[in-house]
């Protein structure tokens, strides 16, 4: 089983002896989770959303960035504390992601609702897609989107390490036609990264994975879909400022 979500590793699912005995992990109940972590994101994504412009909700925002990123990294490590790590990680990305979007609707309104609708459409699409059989991840799409992923990555870490020295990537953060070629190539990829989480859950639940990592894989499902809106409303911020 592959994945470029960092967070579902071909490791994940391999069961802990001293957890084995807690209940299985299925499906319906990493669906159920991925719900209850969504709740959360939304409802502290609410905070720094109407509170925007005060210095608390600036504080929040980049306060819910840093411990979202830490969090994360936390539990692809730890996955067995999933249980607490992922909803923390969930209300301090909502944190981040309620600041942000206040900030790109103040300069283009309307853009937010038009990213959520994206975003979730995307992913139910995607699922019915995955569930219809539509679309059944190979070996080959699995190390080819592996690879895309990790390209991208290495490109906004570049990006951000030139960014200290002043220096920038010209044209592909920009609103010109590579710039909107560059953020549309990874809106796609991000989404079909979906594709991957749905096969990762399903084969987890499949051989009977402890319980806790229902949890563990809502919280993978959750870094997708933010990357993904957060790609949307990119994307969408390029095309409306041309």
């Amino acid at each position: 089983m592959r994945t470029s979500n960092p967070a579902l590793r071909e490791d994940t699912f391999i069961p802990d002896r001293y957890v084995a005995d807690a209940g299985v992990m299925t499906v319906r109940g990493t669906a159920n989770k991925t719900f209850v972590l969504l709740a959360l994101t939304v409802v502290s994504a609410t905070y720094t959303w109407t509170h925007t412009g005060s210095g608390l909700a600036s504080i929040a925002t980049i306060g819910g960035a840093i411990v979202g990123f830490i969090l994360a990294l936390i539990l692809c490590f730890k996955k067995t504390w999933a249980p607490v790590l992922a909803p923390a990680y969930a209300i301090a990305e909502g944190l981040f992601l309620g600041g942000i979007s206040a900030m790109y609707q103040a300069r283009f309104g309307g853009i937010v609702f038009q990213a959520v609708a994206l975003t979730f459409g995307t992913l139910f699409a995607l699922l019915g897609a995955y569930q219809t059989g539509l679309i059944r991840p190979s070996e080959n799409f699995k190390l080819g989107l592996i690879a895309a992923t990790g390209g991208i990555f290495l490109v906004y870490l570049a990006s951000m390490v030139l960014g200290f020295f002043g220096i920038q990537i010209p044209g592909i953060f920009g609103n010109g036609l590579i710039g909107i070629g560059f953020s549309a190539v990874v809106v796609v990829i991000a989404a079909l990264n979906l594709v991957l989480d749905f096969d990762f859950i399903e084969q987890g639940a499949a051989v009977g994975a402890p319980k806790y990592l229902e949890w563990y894989a809502a919280f993978g499902l959750l870094v997708t879909l933010v990357w993904l809106y957060l790609e949307i409303l990119r994307l969408l911020s390029k095309l409306r400022s041309r």
